[in-house]
């Protein structure tokens, strides 16, 4: 479908009823009981005409075919339709599979999730060993992605997979971690849980990932990453992923990396300039949720994420949508990972047009064909916003991003 982008409105006039205006004004005399997080990014920096992407296509030298690979990985990439590797994936499988460590900088659906399992895969085939590599990654979302596609590489090969993530059951993932498996994939908090209960020793894994290493610091995970490879003592192997790359890192890096092969597919640098950006300024006595609802009758708005800023304002938001007529679900931190999953499949399949997420949403998940970005509140840093609107604008494909500026702080 070709995308069409319509004017937005800069300035939202006053179209609410005197009903909806007098109800926000008696809000505006209430103190809240906590602090509303307050955006110090210039607003003119979320406005940008889009610039047309030129995407050029990865013309690979080899097949994985010529690739020194065993047949059973060759025959599990044809059954997956993967004649030819992608960028990623041809300039790290080599270096991989010689053991070096790596620094890989490329963006989410460039194929680098393979680009990092076929390696360990070969290494497994040619001598299976119990919890030979360890995948840390900073999501839920993100880690069940990886272990399906490890699943769907390895079928029939009798290579076994654990993945521990938060929201799940403490007692279930004590028992799964006993079993014998490969490759253990898994977000850092849940992880860190189960060495502390002994149920998973850090020194028996080989090798290390650290995907997404960027978000993984973005949400706090510094310390955690570094008790974890302050576990690993038989550590022969690291490799890092990161969509961006930050050089006031580079400290963090070197002690992590060991002389590494440098892959860049992108230069990684966070950068949305092919996202049509735009601003909703709010005058006063605007209902701030009117205006939402006036934007999302726009046919043209098919696929959107709607970002609010606490788990308790998008519990709010998303029922109020609900209530509205308008199809949504949420994800956030609170929720279990079912109700997780439930909601980013209704969304994916289109059973629900809207969802409505915490920053949690904003990296980890890939999600083709979100139209729009909507930013019900700016965020708190421009580096979380370039995360949020990179949700959209996937693929070579134009996106279209909106972010409500707030003059009244309780609208």
């Amino acid at each position: 479908m070709k995308q069409t982008f319509e004017p937005r409105l800069r300035d939202a006039k006053s179209h609410s009823s005197k009903t909806h205006v007098a109800r926000n004004r008696k809000k505006q005399g209430r103190k809240s009981s906590s602090q509303k997080k307050t955006s110090t990014i210039d607003p003119n920096r979320f406005v940008h005409n889009a610039s047309v992407r030129q995407v050029e296509s990865y013309s690979a030298p080899q097949r994985f075919d010529d690739m020194p690979l065993s047949n059973a990985i060759k025959k599990a990439l044809k059954t997956k339709g993967f004649e030819y590797p992608s960028e990623i994936q041809d300039k790290t499988i080599k270096p991989l599979t010689e053991g070096r460590d790596l620094l890989g900088i490329a963006q989410t659906g460039t194929g680098k999730t393979a680009a990092f399992l076929i390696p360990i895969i070969e290494q497994l085939l040619k001598q299976p060993k119990r919890h030979y590599a360890l995948v840390v990654v900073p999501t839920r979302e993100l880690a069940l992605q990886v272990e399906q596609e490890y699943k769907s590489l390895t079928t029939g090969m009798q290579l076994h997979s654990s993945c521990f993530i938060g929201g799940t059951n403490i007692n279930k993932d004590l028992q799964s971690a006993r079993k014998n498996s490969h490759i253990v994939i898994a977000t850092p908090g849940r992880l860190l849980d189960l060495v502390s209960r002994k149920a998973i020793n850090l020194s028996f894994f080989h090798t290390l990932v650290l995907d997404e290493f960027d978000r993984m610091l973005d949400m706090g995970f510094v310390h955690d990453v570094k008790r974890i490879i302050a576990g690993m003592s038989q550590r022969k192997q690291s490799l890092l992923f990161s969509a961006t790359l930050d050089h006031k890192q580079q400290s963090l890096i070197d002690g992590i990396l060991t002389n590494p092969a440098v892959v860049k597919v992108s230069e990684g640098n966070a950068s949305a300039e092919h996202i049509q950006q735009d601003i909703i300024r709010l005058e006063k006595g605007v209902n701030k949720f009117g205006v939402l609802c006036e934007q999302l009758q726009n046919t043209s708005f098919v696929k959107v994420i709607l970002f609010e800023e606490t788990k308790h304002k998008v519990n709010r938001l998303c029922k109020k949508l609900n209530m509205a007529g308008i199809e949504a679900d949420q994800i956030h931190g609170n929720k279990s990972q079912n109700a997780r999953q439930n909601a980013l499949h209704a969304f994916k399949t289109g059973r629900v047009r809207v969802l409505v997420a915490t920053d949690v949403a904003a990296r980890g998940i890939d999600v083709s064909d979100v139209s729009h970005v909507i930013n019900y509140q700016a965020p708190s840093s421009f580096d979380s916003y370039i995360h949020r609107i990179g949700r959209t604008g996937r693929a070579g494909k134009t996106g279209m991003a909106l972010t409500f500026i707030d003059n009244e702080p309780n609208n």
